[in-house]
């Protein structure tokens, strides 16, 4: 069983940069594929930012050059650092781990992900 805890959601204003975190219970972070998905109000869940096994990392299209998932091994953490968030970016964001694949799904399809986190909610508003 994996235990996947979001943090650091909060509000913050168009243009300030967040990070949230991720924490594993498992000491083999690296061994599985970790995702950033959100929810907006009304809208459908939606991958944001995946890094495979090796580190390989993927973006959705709204977020690139924006937002940076990254893995801190040690720490069994992974972070999705928002920089330059506008209000669409407005969500609830869950972390997810796919512990079957070693490369992260094209079109971040959330059948793939076993264990999910309980969300923490991102506001940009000015």
């Amino acid at each position: 069983q994996l235990l996947l805890v979001e943090s650091g959601g909060g509000l913050v204003q168009p243009g300030e940069s967040l990070r949230l975190s991720c924490s594993t219970s498992a000491s083999t972070v690296g061994n599985y594929v970790t995702t950033w998905f959100r929810q907006a109000p009304g809208k459908e869940r939606e991958g944001v930012a995946c890094i495979s096994r090796s580190g390989v990392t993927t973006y959705e299209d709204s977020v690139t050059g924006r937002f940076t998932i990254s893995r801190d091994r040690a720490k069994n953490m992974v972070y999705l650092q928002m920089d330059s968030p506008k209000p669409e970016d407005t969500a609830v964001y869950y972390c997810a781990a796919d512990v079957n694949h070693s490369t992260c799904a094209t079109g971040f399809n959330s059948r793939n992900y076993d264990y999910w986190g309980q969300g923490t909610q991102v506001t940009v508003s000015s």
